[in-house]
Order: C-alpha cells, then sequence, then structure tokens
C-alpha cells in the first residue's frame, strides 16, 4: 500500500484538483500548506486530522507551511448560518500568538502568517492586480457562497475567496509551495487559488488541492468551536483526562474512523481493533486504543499518565490518591448536584435523588454500598458538611460500583 492509497483508506482524501497529485504524493517532494484562522486561542479536535495530515505528508519526504490568517482572520470565510462577528485587532493577534506557540510545540511546522503581505495591499492594487481576474458569476457559483445568495452575504465575507487565493499565488511565488490542503468546505476557495495562479503564472505550472471530508460526530454535526462541548488541544482548556474520557467515550460506530483519521496506529493495527470491536464491543478496546494515542500525541507520557490515574480513581474509587489538580480535573465536567451543607447523609441522599426514600437510604448505606470520595460510609445519621469536601466546594458519593455523583454543598 503506497502512501497515496493509505490515505485514501484513512478516509483522508474528499477530492483532489487533478489525477496527476497521486503520483506527486507518493514520488515527489511538495512544499504544501494548511490553513486556519486566528478565531480562537487553541486549535480544536476538529483541526486534528488536518494537521496529523500535514505530519503524515511530512514523514514521507513533503514539507508543509502552517499559514494562520492574521489577514484573513479579520475578514471570516463565510459560513452557512450567517455573518461572522468581528474580532477586534488585540484579540485577533492574541489568538495568533496563542496558535503560533501551540503549533510551534505540538508539530514544529514553518509558520507564515498572511498579514504580513495582505497588508501591503492598498484598495487599488487589490482591485486592480487582482479583482480583475476574478469573475462575480464564478465567485458566486461557489457552494459556501451559493449557499448565501437568498440571506445575503456582504461584500467583506465574499471577498475572503480573493484573499486566500492571493495566499496561494503568494505561497507558490515566494516558497514553490504546490498543493494546498483543506477541508472539503474550502473546495471553492482553494479551486480559486489554483486559477490565481495559473492566470498569474501560466496554464503549464503543476499546482494541486486536496480536500479532506469533515470530522463528524455520530449524530452527523461537525466538531468545532462553535459546537458545545468544545474539545481543544490546549491542556489548559480540555485535560488530558477530560480529553481522554472524551474519546473513550466515543461510539462503536465511529471510533475506527477516528483511529484511522485521529493516531498513527498501522493498519495492521487498526484492522485487528476493528476485528476486535466487531466480536466484543462491551471490552471497548478500540476506544482505549483512541483515547491513549491521541492523549499520548498530544500530552506525552506524562498527560497520559495523568488522565489514567484520574480513570481508575473514579472508576475504582481509589479518589484519595489524587492530589488536588487532579482531583479538579476529575470534577471539571461532571454535573454539579446542589444539597445543603450540615444535614444527615440519609436526608442528602434524598434531597439529591440518590434515593427515593429514607428507607432505601438506609438500606444502601447499612449494605456498605455508600462511599463518600471513596471512603465507606456506614452511619445514616453522618452530617455532611465542608469537612467531607473532596475539592473546592464538591463531594463525591458513590453508590455501588457504576454510579458517582457530584454533589455541590451550599449553606443555607
Amino acid at each position: 500500500m503506497n502512501l497515496f492509497e493509505e490515505l485514501k483508506w484513512r478516509g483522508l482524501i474528499d477530492n483532489t484538483t487533478s489525477p496527476e497529485l497521486e503520483d506527486a504524493i507518493n514520488n515527489d517532494s511538495l512544499t504544501f500548506y494548511i490553513g486556519t484562522d486566528p478565531t480562537a486561542d487553541s486549535l480544536h479536535i476538529g483541526h486534528y486530522s488536518s494537521l496529523l495530515m500535514a505530519k503524515r505528508l511530512e514523514k514521507h519526504g513533503h514539507h508543509p507551511i502552517m499559514l494562520v490568517g492574521g489577514a484573513t482572520g479579520f475578514i471570516g470565510d463565510p459560513k452557512a448560518s450567517g455573518e461572522r462577528s468581528m474580532l477586534t485587532p488585540e484579540v485577533l493577534e492574541a489568538n495568533y500568538n496563542a496558535l503560533h506557540k501551540q503549533i510551534q510545540a505540538l508539530w514544529g511546522f514553518q509558520m507564515v502568517n498572511n498579514l504580513d503581505w495582505i497588508k501591503k495591499l492598498s484598495v487599488i492594487d487589490f482591485l486592480r492586480d487582482y479583482g480583475k481576474l476574478f469573475n462575480v458569476n464564478y465567485m458566486i457559483n461557489k457552494e459556501t457562497v451559493k449557499k448565501r445568495l437568498d440571506s445575503g452575504i456582504s461584500y467583506t465575507e465574499f471577498s475572503y475567496m480573493i484573499l486566500q487565493s492571493i495566499d496561494f499565488l503568494h505561497l507558490y511565488q515566494t516558497y514553490n509551495c504546490r498543493m494546498q490542503i483543506g477541508g472539503q468546505d474550502q473546495w471553492g476557495n482553494i479551486t480559486s487559488g489554483l486559477e490565481l495562479i495559473r492566470k498569474v503564472e501560466g496554464s503549464d505550472v503543476k499546482c494541486f488541492g486536496l480536500t479532506m471530508p469533515l470530522i463528524t460526530k455520530a449524530d452527523g454535526t461537525k466538531f468545532g468551536k462553535s459546537e458545545t462541548g468544545t474539545v481543544w488541544l490546549d491542556g489548559n482548556k480540555t485535560s488530558p483526562y477530560a480529553l481522554y474520557q472524551f474519546l473513550f467515550n466515543t461510539e462503536d460506530s465511529k471510533v475506527i474512523e477516528y483511529l484511522k483519521k485521529l493516531t498513527f496506529l498501522s493498519v495492521e493495527e487498526i484492522e485487528e481493533l476493528e476485528r476486535k470491536t466487531k466480536e466484543d464491543a462491551g471490552r471497548r478496546e478500540a476506544q482505549r486504543a483512541l483515547a491513549e494515542a491521541v492523549v499520548k500525541d498530544l500530552h506525552g507520557e506524562k498527560g497520559l499518565e495523568s488522565a489514567l490515574k484520574i480513570t481508575n480513581a473514579l472508576f475504582r474509587g481509589n479518589l484519595q490518591d489524587l492530589n488536588e489538580e487532579e482531583r479538579k480535573d476529575a470534577i471539571k465536567d461532571m454535573e454539579k448536584i446542589q444539597a445543603k451543607a450540615g444535614q444527615k447523609l440519609e436526608d442528602l441522599m434524598i434531597e439529591t435523588k440518590v434515593a427515593k426514600s429514607k428507607r432505601e437510604a438506609r438500606e444502601w448505606i447499612k449494605g456498605n454500598s455508600i462511599a463518600i470520595n471513596g471512603i465507606k460510609v456506614t452511619d445514616p445519621n453522618q452530617i455532611i458538611d465542608n469537612a467531607d469536601l473532596f475539592v473546592e466546594n464538591v463531594l463525591i458519593l458513590r453508590r455501588g460500583k457504576k454510579n458517582s455523583y457530584c454533589i455541590e454543598l451550599v449553606e443555607e
């Protein structure tokens, strides 16, 4: 299986602009670029497969350039739902610096900022040198623009296609960058860039575009910062433990797809995990392999060790083994149930609906089924107050082996 065939097997190729690209990927050494706008101070899990794509190609002798759009971030790529909110120059600069630091630390790619060349263009230069080369009929037939024609689109966002095309032309002229990679929603922008290169540099230039399928959840929605529950690549925004849990809870219907797209596990390793999933999905071996691989790649051995330590402590009830930071990570995404401090355990269990009645609460407590912060409690009349806190103002009440409740104590 050659490189291009493996990329197809992993589901990483949606479309290409030329059949010649397959041979170029397998046998050439291409300089290529992937771009993102600094609309947040961290990349998220939706970006991850394209960054790994860059790394896969780099390992086979190609050269990646990461473009963070300090200029295009001011404009906003058109989206189907409507106009984007404008970010201030200060926010964009802070986001750019954060992304630059993150990408350098994780992957070490060559970095460029399109503000460096876009800011030099006057309005007259923009309209004469580039606007003249774009046909409006051509632009409005691009999918991302066409979706907005009924609801309306500003000239600002309409011009985004031209700015991204200028990026491709500039990188070709400056670095001999011959390929752009983007999500499938970037097809129109990529082909516009190729058309601009052809018009400026001649039709004999060999440049390419490649789009990747967007990674989606089981319900068909895409991962992104505009969706609820964003999973960030920054460990301070999404901890290694939270990332581990997110991936470990992947649906069986998606886990093999994620293994192919989000890990460097070999074809043989993934096919073996697929076989095991079909035979015994309940063991969740594929999910465990996915979570361990991604957390380790992003946060190293130390991050994985922390994630596994918290996971095992919550699963086995060994909560006292966790330090304060690990305890904060453990409760961060747990649903909090409020209860009054200073009441009997049996009453607290009723208030929080852990038990339906005092009788049921007493049976569980005296039956050795209740633990507070991993320590068994056998007295229904024990007063639960701030001395019982696990971290901050919460405690973990565990019933049996599978039911844990994060209870937030409040004063009356």
